[in-house]
């Protein structure tokens, strides 16, 4: 049953990726799976992501999965071959695409759609020498380039899809390229076994990172690979909460993202690895499986669910018990504390984001203090869980995090914005995308500046509970508007974040009353026993 439950979810996604797709033959974008260029004539070119949806496709046709309708049906394998014509047809002449804006030629949108569409070719035993010619310039422009920012699942899967199109074309073109970006991407893991996201660690993505190098040592088995991927799944196990949910907001990308695949392909060689995805599954019966079914990001687990049926291994060992004490990642910022049936999952490089857990059961998700702030006709966000340098103090039973609530990123488009926009990428920008990239970049995820408010959160352990208590000082209380504490506040954009958990409902803590009997000098505080 646990693994019928991964084909289970996938499926019920197939009809959704089907409507956002293009399917007659006679159209000019037969094929397009970005509904919004297509259909609702909406944006002004297709996402190069979306073509990753072939992959789901090309597994649910070649796969005879329990309660299955699209099994072996020949509209499928038309439509999926559509699809891959279209990622060729759609691509810049060097064979890269764009995602969010003309001329981005973005390296996550263009290795995921060559990964599904590479998968998809050999699932569907395709022979087209276009296709062929397409996957090759691609492959050339990804062994290349190199992008801003330090993004580890993206490595994984270029080196990955070199690694595949070595064995499909049967040639070593790569092979030199391909071994010094491993090196590269190895080189980016911690020594506490997470590799970097932006310069932090999300375990959500994590687990991605590890379907694609487990994916990579399947195909070509590696010594030293071998143990960078043990470190990593041992690292993950300690992510897998109690209830079966796993990551969040206290990830420095805010990721609910489990991508089981890669547990299944190491589970064969270290069978602990098998106990994540074990108790992620009872999660899933239980209904603790964040939504995915957004338009643009439906798609990575749909196909890694698939790929983790297909390759499920079928005798399991028993759970083990789950630890106690605790583990203090001081590099990633993130401390685990275990004991007496309580879970404590702490972001301190985050001001204190916390996730508490109780015989199973979630007591507390907690993003830190929020307050909004009248600037003029303007409400701005000042927050407490912007990654920064803060005051921390560990003792076994007292943890203690000061410092400054920073200003949130909340940057929308309008109309002038976009123009501009459109107007830098069609010009300087097709010319300099990694530039215009570095630059977004800055705006909505990395960078951020302290806003006038100070924290201090301490939290106490006090007769088999948690005793919180948060300060927040102001130098006038004037401007303030609202005061609060929420489940699920994030601050920078990241695409897979800000999705719904189960987790999430619990009540936001509305302050803004105390905070409007405070005079000048004094300081909110706030006492919880959880």
């Amino acid at each position: 049953m646990s693994r019928n439950l991964l084909a289970q979810v996938a499926i019920a996604e197939i009809p959704k990726i089907l409507t956002l797709m293009d399917r007659n033959p006679h159209s000019s974008t037969y094929g397009c799976c970005d509904r919004n260029f297509w259909q609702y004539k909406i944006i002004d070119f297709p996402s190069g992501m979306a073509q990753e949806f072939a992959l789901p496709l090309s597994l649910v046709y070649s796969l005879n999965l329990p309660n299955n309708p699209f099994y072996q049906q020949p509209d499928l394998r038309a439509w999926v071959k559509a699809s891959l014509t279209f990622a060729a047809q759609n691509s810049h002449p060097d064979g890269s695409c764009d995602d969010y804006f003309p001329f981005e030629r973005a390296s996550g949108a263009a290795a995921f759609s060559l990964f599904a569409c590479i998968e998809s070719y050999r699932l569907l035993k395709l022979n087209d020498d276009g296709i062929l010619e397409f996957f090759e310039k691609r492959a050339d422009w990804l062994a290349k380039h190199r992008e801003s920012g330090r993004l580890a699942n993206h490595e994984a899967l270029i080196v990955l899809c070199l690694q595949l199109l070595r064995d499909l074309l049967k040639t070593s073109k790569w092979d030199r390229v391909r071994a010094r970006r491993l090196e590269r991407l190895l080189s980016w893991q911690s020594s506490e076994g997470w590799f970097q996201e932006y310069g932090g660690f999300d375990p959500g993505y994590h687990t991605l990172t590890i379907s694609c190098l487990a994916l990579l040592q399947d195909l070509q088995p590696n010594d030293t690979l071998k143990k960078v991927l043990l470190k990593a799944v041992q690292l993950a196990s300690e992510f897998i909460h109690p209830d079966g949910s796993y990551g969040g907001e206290y990830g420095s990308r805010n990721t609910y993202n489990f991508f089981p695949h890669g547990f299944e392909l190491v589970g064969r060689w270290y069978p602990d690895a098998l106990s994540i995805n074990d108790t992620f599954l009872k999660g899933v019966a239980m209904g603790k499986l964040p939504c995915y079914a957004d338009d643009h990001i439906v798609g990575h687990h749909v196909w890694n669910y698939l790929l983790a049926w297909k390759d499920f291994v079928p005798h399991r060992p028993p759970n083990k018990p789950r630890p106690t004490g605790r583990i203090w990642l001081q590099q990633a910022g993130i401390l685990i504390d275990r004991r007496q049936d309580v879970e404590l999952y702490l972001a301190l490089n985050k001001g204190g984001v916390f996730k508490l857990f109780r015989h199973s059961q979630i007591l507390a998700s907690d993003t830190q203090i929020s307050v909004q702030v009248k600037q003029g006709k303007r409400l701005q966000n000042a927050v407490g869980h912007l990654i920064g340098n803060y005051d921390i103090s560990l003792t076994e039973n007292t943890i203690y995090i000061r410092g400054n609530l920073g200003w949130s990123k909340q940057t929308q488009m309008t109309p002038l914005k976009l123009i501009t926009l459109r107007i830098v990428t069609l010009s300087i920008g097709r010319f300099f995308p990694n530039l215009i990239r570095s630059i977004l970049q800055k705006i909505l995820i990395t960078g951020n500046q302290k806003a006038p408010f100070e924290f201090a959160r301490q939290m106490d352990w006090q007769n088999g509970q948690w005793q919180i208590t948060d300060q927040l000082k102001a130098k006038s209380w004037k401007s303030v508007h609202s005061v609060g504490i929420g489940s699920h506040q994030t601050s920078i954009y990241v695409v897979m974040s800000r999705v719904f958990q189960e987790g999430q409902l619990q009540p936001w803590l509305d302050l803004t009353h105390r905070v409007k009997t405070l005079g000048e000098g004094q300081a909110l505080m706030v006492t919880r026993s959880l």
